[in-house]
């Protein structure tokens, strides 16, 4: 249709009360998050029924923080 306008294309066009995003890269998907939440359940659930669940709750919650930390460290490093 000739009378509808097209949205500008400009960055510079926000909204009231918007700001613009400063332009900084996202940090990259990792599965450490969810490793660290299931680290956490099975340290619970270990705490109630066996130590053997316990300790792997422990193992996963350490190797999923400390692969986080290393994640976080040299994401921090590259910028």
């Amino acid at each position: 249709m000739p009378n509808e306008q097209l949205p500008t294309q400009h960055s510079d066009a926000v909204p009231p009360g918007w700001q613009v995003l400063p332009i900084e890269p996202l940090p990259r998907p990792t599965y450490f998050p969810a490793g660290l939440a299931m680290g956490v359940a099975f340290l619970f659930w270990g705490l109630i029924t066996t130590w053997v669940v316990l300790l792997v709750g422990v193992a996963l919650f350490i190797a999923s923080l400390a692969g986080w930390i290393t994640e976080i460290r040299h994401g921090y490093k590259s910028h």
